[in-house]
């Protein structure tokens, strides 16, 4: 499996308790993001090391940098149409492009002028962010934010097609994980390593509103 892990229990300690983070696995090249999809498009993905067959390029695509968040959005692979999680690893340097380019899908004020502003930009821009409550392993909410982006237009088509550099279904992993937290083994539990990524650019970093991991 192409990514590194390490046990829960180890990891929880080192994770920021509160605010928003952008938890992920990344190293200067590349950071990991998940999807899950029903067995033919997450097959698909995974042979090919990109989206094509059943996968709908007319619709928005949303990813996720947070392991638990996916397994929590997924029931662990278990809900209808996302039995296939994958992860997909992407460029960094378009994983960076995606947060420059993303809007929040709620309106928070800044750094827009009036809710109409807002409004307008969510419209026009390909990349939607959202900030969610992150999440334990048995699916309890934590008061973590976690980030997920909704992709559409160009924007998804480039994902899908020209800046992925790996995509593995880490379905069988997934199933392994799940049995340790449906028997409330959570010392046994692994999970992918991740720690806070923040923006090399320092306005990306102030329009997301990063909370400091030192801070929280």
């Amino acid at each position: 499996m192409n990514l590194d892990i390490a046990p829960y229990s180890a990891q929880k300690t080192t994770w920021p308790k509160a605010g928003r983070h952008i938890m992920a696995q990344y190293d200067d090249e590349s950071l990991v993001v998940y999807q899950a999809y029903r067995p033919d498009i997450g097959q698909f993905a995974a042979e090919h090391g990109r989206f094509g067959g059943g996968f709908s390029y007319e619709r928005m695509s949303w990813i996720k940098p947070n392991f638990l968040w996916m397994m929590y959005r997924s029931g662990w692979g278990t809900k209808p149409n996302q039995e296939v999680t994958l992860a997909v690893r992407l460029r960094r340097p378009f994983f960076e492009a995606l947060l420059a380019e993303s809007v929040e899908s709620s309106y928070r004020g800044a750094p827009f002028a009036s809710r109409e502003a807002w409004q307008a930009a969510l419209k026009g821009s390909a990349v939607r962010l959202q900030w969610d409550p992150d999440h334990h392993p048995s699916g309890a909410k934590l008061e973590r934010r976690a980030l997920q982006l909704g992709l559409r237009g160009t924007v998804l088509r480039r994902y899908g097609r020209d800046e992925i550099l790996s995509i593995t279904d880490v379905s069988e992993y997934v199933a392994e994980q799940r049995a340790h937290v449906q028997t409330g083994r959570l010392d046994r539990l692994s999970v992918p390593t991740e720690r806070p990524f923040v923006p090399t650019n320092e306005a990306t970093r102030k329009r997301l509103r990063l909370d400091s991991a030192a801070s929280s």
